[in-house]
C-alpha cells in the first residue's frame, strides 16, 4: 500500500487477553490491573483489557503498546499469572461474569445467549474522526470489516470447532441472535443525521425490551445511552471523537499494530482519494476508494468468519482494500487440527501462545 500525502490519522486500540494461572487455568487478574496506564477490567472475571491513548503515528502506537504490555507482563511474572491472544478459552470452561446492574441488564435483554458473549475477547480499533468525513470513514470501515479474516485466533468454542472465526459467530449469529440489530454489521449510512436516528431507534428498542422484561427505565438510562446501548461492530463514538472498529479477534501486539496501521491508512485516504460504492469486488488505489454494495461485503463477511484465509474470494478482497495478507498467520488455521479439544489440552494451548505474546512483546520492548 502507497502512502497517502495526508499526515496520518490519530488512532488508538484497546486490546483484550485472558489471564491464566501458572497451569493454564483461566484466573481473575487482580494486581494486573494496576501494573499499567490503560490497563482494566473486563465485564467478566479472567479478561485483562489494555487501552493506548490517541496517537498520532503508528511509531508512536507501537511505542505504547508494547510499554503498557511489558509493564503488565514483567507484573504477571512477579504474581504467576499470563496473558493468552486466543479469542475464546477454547475448552469447556466457566466464564464468571463481575455483577453490575449493566450485566444484569444485558442477561435481561439477551437472555440465556449472553452467555456467548462471556467467552469473547477481542480487540478494538479506533480511527480520529476527519470533520465533514465522518460517514465516508465509517463507510470505509463497514467495508474492511472482512479484514477481520487477518487475526481469527480461536476456532473453538465450548471445546469443539465452530468456525475460523468463533469469536465472531458467538457474537454476531449467537449471542445477539434474538436482537440482532444490535450485534450485527450494518449498513452505509447516507449521512450522520442517519446514524444518529439509527441509534435513537436502536436504543428505544432496547429500553422496551428491557421494560418488558422488568428493568425500570431510570435504571436503563443511568447505565446506558443511544451510543452504548449497541454492539454493532462499525459504529461512530461521538464521546470519543472517533470511528472505531470492534471486529478483530485479540491477537498478538504485532498483528495487532500492522492491522490497525493499515486500517487507518485506507481510512487516511479519504482525505485526498474519491469515494465510490459499486459492484462486487471493492478495491483501494492511490487515488480511488472503491466499496463493494453492502450485500457483497456481508459475503466477504460470512466467508471472514466460516473459513477465514482459507478463502480465496476473502484473500483476494482484502488483497485489492490494500491490506498484505501474506504478512499474516492467524492462528485458527494453525491450531484448527482437530475437531475437539480436552480441558486439559486447551490449558497448554493457553499456555503455549502466553508465550508468544511474551516473545512478541519482549523482543520489541527490546530494541
Amino acid at each position: 500500500m502507497s502512502e497517502s500525502t495526508v499526515d496520518p490519522l490519530r488512532r488508538s486500540v484497546e486490546v483484550e487477553y485472558w489471564v491464566t494461572d501458572g497451569d493454564g487455568s483461566l484466573t481473575d487478574p487482580g494486581e494486573l490491573v494496576d501494573a499499567s496506564p490503560g490497563a482494566e477490567r473486563e465485564f467478566v472475571e479472567p479478561v485483562l483489557e489494555v487501552k493506548t491513548t490517541p496517537c498520532d503515528s503508528a511509531a508512536e502506537l507501537r511505542e505504547e503498546l508494547y510499554e503498557r504490555l511489558g509493564d503488565v507482563l514483567s507484573r504477571a511474572e512477579e504474581v504467576g499469572k499470563r496473558l493468552v491472544p486466543l479469542a475464546t478459552p477454547i475448552s469447556t470452561e466457566t466464564v464468571t461474569e463481575r455483577q453490575s446492574d449493566r450485566t444484569r441488564i444485558q442477561n435481561r435483554v439477551i437472555g440465556s445467549n449472553f452467555q456467548y458473549a462471556r467467552h469473547c475477547v477481542g480487540t478494538h480499533v479506533h480511527v480520529e474522526q476527519r470533520p465533514g468525513r465522518e460517514i465516508d470513514q465509517y463507510n470505509a470501515l463497514v467495508a474492511l470489516d472482512p479484514a477481520l479474516a487477518l487475526v481469527n485466533s480461536s476456532p473453538y468454542y465450548d471445546g469443539r470447532r465452530l468456525a475460523a472465526g468463533a469469536r465472531s459467530k458467538l457474537y454476531r449469529r449467537m449471542a445477539y441472535d434474538d436482537v440482532p440489530h444490535q450485534g450485527r454489521l450494518w449498513r452505509y449510512a447516507d449521512d450522520t443525521r442517519e446514524w444518529s436516528r439509527r441509534l435513537e431507534r436502536r436504543f428505544e428498542e432496547f429500553v422496551v425490551r428491557a421494560e418488558e422484561e422488568g428493568v425500570d427505565r431510570a435504571t436503563i438510562e443511568a447505565n446506558f445511552d443511544p451510543e452504548s446501548a449497541v454492539w454493532t461492530p462499525v459504529q461512530l463514538r461521538a464521546e470519543f471523537g472517533t470511528v472505531e472498529w470492534r471486529s478483530p479477534d485479540c491477537a498478538l501486539p504485532s498483528d495487532v499494530l500492522r492491522l490497525a496501521n493499515s486500517v487507518a491508512d485506507v481510512v487516511n485516504r479519504l482525505d485526498d482519494a474519491e469515494l465510490r460504492i459499486e459492484g462486487d469486488r471493492g478495491r483501494v488505489t492511490d487515488d480511488r476508494v472503491v466499496l463493494p454494495e453492502f450485500d457483497a461485503v456481508l459475503g466477504y463477511v460470512d466467508a471472514a468468519i466460516e473459513d477465514g484465509l482459507d478463502s480465496e474470494a476473502v484473500r483476494s478482497y482484502l488483497d485489492r482494500m490494500g491490506f498484505d495478507v501474506d504478512a499474516y498467520s492467524p492462528v485458527s488455521h494453525e491450531v484448527a487440527d482437530r475437531e475437539t479439544v480436552t480441558a486439559a489440552e486447551a490449558r497448554e494451548v493457553r499456555l503455549a501462545h502466553a508465550d508468544r505474546l511474551d516473545r512478541d512483546v519482549w523482543s520489541a520492548v527490546r530494541q
